[in-house]
Order: structure tokens, then sequence, then C-alpha cells
């Protein structure tokens, strides 16, 4: 009986150890001043539909925003939210993990995006604001924005899906992710690199990993029918050996934002951790059409925050997760 006692203690002390490497406890937001259709990401990405520019439109937009915010701070979550800019017209500023990353470690990393329009989205300010409203203590900038010249893209956390425990970065190749970007971020931040063809029901590479896999602490979504046969088996092989619960998901599920879902580090109202899962209603709603599946996914965090983001993910193409910036306590 005592050594299953001190099993089960030494399981709770890992998987609290996991969920602290893994899971920011703040996040980066920015509020929205000219949300749109954006027609210089389109060509690549097939989430996005097209829609008439309006101001009903960036009206309906911020409103989604507000609402994930104030369902966002009463998780105990740190939230910064920072205001766009309404000159130079941003219309993708809502995502602001493609452009920056935020590390344990105290690096913060700046990306090469693939369209024009998004290059201004990169605002040194912003930082600033992150380093004073959650004390992130920045000790290292890596730059790697000057490859946009050489037509070589690499879109944050967009490009890249993270096992912050295992250090391994997950990265399916497309025109925003470009191999040699990976193996040169995985060199600077002491991370494996695992790339991957993956593509949508009509054959088109998938902008982004972050549409077909998440990880969390003790759990990792994924759209497998996605991954190039060639490739499929080898994926699901390292995910399955992190040890958390693996969940498959379908490709229509997918394209209702399933997987692109984030676990963030929260605090209930006597201080004490819990593990937050934020995601858009469309994606719950597309998780729940398999009881099975959304039980073990539910089964594997403390609460659940989902959020009505219709206009964002129909317009911008991106839902919560993209929305979300991690910003993990720097190390002293």
């Amino acid at each position: 009986m005592a050594r299953s006692a001190d099993a089960d203690t030494r399981r709770v002390q890992s998987l609290h150890g996991a969920h602290s490497e893994q899971c920011a406890e703040g996040v980066l937001l920015v509020r929205p001043a000219q949300f749109g259709y954006n027609s210089e990401t389109a060509a690549s990405n097939r989430f996005q539909q097209s829609a008439p520019q309006s101001s009903d439109t960036a009206t309906r937009a911020r409103r989604e925003f507000e609402a994930l915010c104030l369902g966002l701070e009463a998780t105990g979550v740190g939230v910064c939210v920072v205001d766009d800019t309404s000159t130079p017209v941003k219309p993708d500023a809502v995502f602001p993990n493609n452009w920056v990353s935020f590390h344990r470690d105290g690096t913060v990393v700046l990306y090469p995006m693939q369209a024009e329009n998004r290059r201004a989205e990169r605002r040194i300010e912003v930082l600033q604001e992150v380093e004073t409203r959650l004390q992130f203590r920045r000790r290292r900038l890596i730059d790697l924005s000057k490859h946009e010249e050489e037509g070589r893209m690499l879109e944050g956390t967009g490009s890249l899906v993270l096992d912050h425990v295992q250090k391994i970065a997950y990265a399916c190749r497309s025109a925003r992710t470009d191999e040699s970007l990976v193996r040169e971020w995985c060199a600077l931040m002491n991370y494996e690199p695992l790339l991957f063809e993956a593509h949508g029901a009509d054959g088109t590479p998938l902008y982004h990993t972050n549409v077909m896999l998440s990880i969390g602490a003790r759990w990792a979504v994924v759209c497998s029918e996605a991954i190039a046969e060639t490739d499929r088996a080898r994926v699901l092989q390292r995910l399955r050996a992190s040890r958390r619960e693996i969940i498959e998901i379908s490709a229509a599920a997918m394209l209702d934002f399933a997987a692109n879902i984030l676990e963030l580090a929260g605090r209930d109202s006597f201080g004490a951790p819990r593990s937050v899962l934020v995601l858009s209603e469309q994606a719950r709603s597309a998780l729940q059409q398999d009881a099975q599946i959304w039980n073990r996914l539910r089964a594997c965090v403390d609460q659940v925050v989902a959020a009505e983001v219709p206009t964002i993910e129909r317009v911008g193409g991106g839902s919560v997760r993209c929305m979300l910036a991690e910003v993990p306590a720097s190390r002293p």
C-alpha cells in the first residue's frame, strides 16, 4: 500500500511538473482596430471566407474579442491586452501568436510573416507592455524577420506546435513554414524538429500546424488524417511517446477549429493552480459531436473557457488559439 501511495504521489508531482513547463501563466492579446478580410493571406489559408469589408464586421470582431478577454480574466490567467494602431491597417492584428513568442528562459522571438500587410504587426511597444504588465523578464531577443527578404517564412506558434516538456517542435511544411527556418529555430532554442506534410481535403498544404495539432500538459489533439500517409505513423509515434492522452479528430472537426485550442495555467479564487482549456464555441461543439472524445479531453483539464468568435473564425481564418500569444512566467 505504501508503494502504491508513493507511486500516486510521484504521478501527481510529475503531472504538476509537466503542467508548469507546458502551460503559460499569461497571454498577450491585441485588440483589433481594423479587423477584416485579408486578401493577402487568402491564397494559403483555406479557412478564410471572403466577406465585404464593413464597419459591422469590425464591430462584431471587437465584441467577440472583449468576450474572450472577460472569460480569460475570470480564470486567474494573466491577461495583457494591447490596442492595435489604426494605421497602417492591419486586418489580422488580432492574431499576435504568428509574429512573436515568449519563452520561460526569457527569450522573445520575432518571426518572418508571409503577407506584407502583416509585418507591421511587429511592434516593440507591444513587447514593452507585456514586460511591464505581466512582469516578463526579457533576456534574449531573436529576430528572424530578416528572412522575409529571402522569401523564407516561419509564423510563430502558428507554424510551430511546441512540446515544451519533451522539447519537440512539430511543424507541417507550407508556404508559411520554411523547413530550414524550423531547423534554425530549433538549434537556437534547443528543441528537436519534427517536420511533416499535412493537407486539407482539397489537397493543399495546411497553412499552419496549429489548425491540426495542439498539445497540452496531459493531452494532445491531432487530425491524423490530415497528415501525409508517409509521415503519419512517425508523428503519432512521437506524440504517444510523450505519454499524453492522444485524441484524434476528424477532418470535419478540424475545419471547425477543434484542434486550434490551448491549455493555460490559471488559478482559482483561493490561488490554487488550475488547468484552463481555451477554445471557441464552434470548436467545443465540434468536439462534443463525439461524447467519448470530449469526455477524454475534459478529464485532462480543470476548467473550460469557450468563446463565441464566429466573425474572427470566418473572416480571419483563425480561432482562439491564434488570438493568444502565450507568456510564461520567466525563470529568475
